[in-house]
């Protein structure tokens, strides 16, 4: 299904197309017409089906097609710093044609972030993506305008409940007004969290979705490497001359034509797909990959989705994939059919926590080859700890320079400057 079919904003369209999302996932199918009907749901949906894009698209449609007043109109809540920190980027690419504001607020900084949350709280913020704690600090002190509130979010409840978040939730929403949209997202659905949804949905939906698995047949494995070490990495899987057919999935059409150039000085027959051709350029590389008259194919995700390919013998994602929905739809391009195919997936250091989590959805853990020799030294596969630059990072994934100020995202009207 495309995002037209649900009649979006057009502002939001924009969005979705920067953010180059091709077509919507189940959760999202099942999803968004609901919310825009404006029922409460309680889904049992894991993170890498698409949830998040599932409650913010519906959500902000609502909100630029409503009263503009400087209210807080939705507040999500999630259990860490990391998720409300994510889900503020995607408002940020989904609402940056509008004139929709978010903000994240969480602990862990220091009296200066805590003052500008609260600046950012009085002057007026479309949308709050808050840890309980943090929110519960800002309640107490009374100056949190919640009245005009209009859509309630808890996502990952089943994680805040382990956390011991039972208490503060109940205690946010004691605070909020009686009508509202509430929306509860959580990866299992335990007794406690049925208890939660009761106490706070009207009559909601019930939704699950379960993330699809890809085919047992299909020959998984992943190399952990520098970042500099994936295209050499990437010439020596498809010097097999017994694989006949080769896709190589890569983040970014920059990414595409590099390797595109590098495999073409090995004589290798690769061709490329990617945004910049036309849709009947596409198609003619397509037809001439399915003909086996092209052996390598370095695409971007715009064929991850419906293409009808069998014969696919490798499939190599040249960038672990942004969540588990994305990684099964690429590696399914290959084992189709009866036939047997082999994935590899190569693991940069900033990539290796993502990889972790497809890993956790799948539930399984994917085997971690030898990288050749000749590529020099390696780093180790240690997902549960962060690198160093990643570490210096500031909220939103922007550095804002020591003691600079943060403030909540206002996106901007097309035409006007921008990031």
């Amino acid at each position: 299904m495309d995002f037209s079919a649900f009649g979006l904003d057009e502002r939001i369209m924009e969005g979705i197309e920067a953010m180059n999302y091709q077509a919507a996932t189940p959760v999202q199918q099942k999803v968004i017409p609901e919310i825009l009907n404006g029922r409460d749901l309680i889904a049992c949906a894991q993170t890498g089906t698409g949830k998040t894009a599932a409650f913010l698209l519906p959500l902000l449609h609502q909100i630029i097609n409503g009263p503009q007043e400087d209210d807080i109109k939705a507040m999500i809540i999630v259990p860490t710093r990391e998720l409300a920190v994510q889900i503020s980027q995607h408002i940020e690419g989904f609402a940056y044609f509008t004139n929709v504001s978010s903000l994240a607020i969480y602990g862990g900084g220091g009296g200066t972030d805590y003052a500008q949350e609260k600046t950012a709280i009085t002057r007026g913020v479309d949308v709050v993506v808050c840890t309980p704690g943090r929110m519960i600090s800002h309640l107490n002190l009374g100056y949190v305008k919640l009245e005009k509130l209009q859509f309630l979010v808890l996502d990952e409840a089943d994680r805040m409940l382990d956390m011991g978040f039972y208490e503060d939730i109940l205690k946010i929403i004691s605070y909020l007004p009686k009508k509202r949209q509430s929306l509860l997202f959580s990866a299992t659905m335990p007794d406690k969290i049925r208890q939660l949804a009761r106490k706070i949905l009207q009559n909601p939906l019930d939704i699950n979705i379960a993330i699809s698995k890809p085919p047992e047949k299909i020959q998984q494995e992943a190399y952990v490497l520098y970042d500099d070490q994936k295209n050499p990495m990437v010439k020596q899987l498809v010097k097999d001359d017994r694989l006949n057919s080769i896709l190589v999935f890569c983040e970014t059409k920059t990414a595409v034509k590099q390797l595109s150039r590098e495999l073409k000085k090995n004589g290798l027959g690769v061709e490329e797909i990617h945004s910049d051709l036309e849709q009947k350029e596409r198609e003619a590389v397509m037809n001439r990959f399915k003909s086996r008259k092209i052996r390598v194919l370095v695409a971007t995700d715009i064929i991850s989705r419906g293409i009808d390919v069998e014969d696919i013998e490798m499939v190599v994602n040249f960038n672990v994939p942004a969540d588990a929905e994305d990684y099964v739809h690429r590696i399914g391009r290959t084992a189709r059919a009866e036939s047997v195919g082999k994935a590899c997936t190569l693991i940069g250091p900033k990539e290796q926590r993502r990889f972790a989590s497809i890993e956790k959805m799948l539930q399984r853990e994917i085997p971690k080859m030898e990288v050749p020799e000749s590529l020099g030294k390696t780093p180790e596969y240690k997902p549960s700890e962060r690198p160093a630059f990643i570490r210096q990072k500031k909220r939103f994934g922007k550095s804002r320079g020591k003691g600079g100020p943060k403030k909540p995202f206002r996106s901007r009207q097309k035409g006007k400057p921008g990031n």
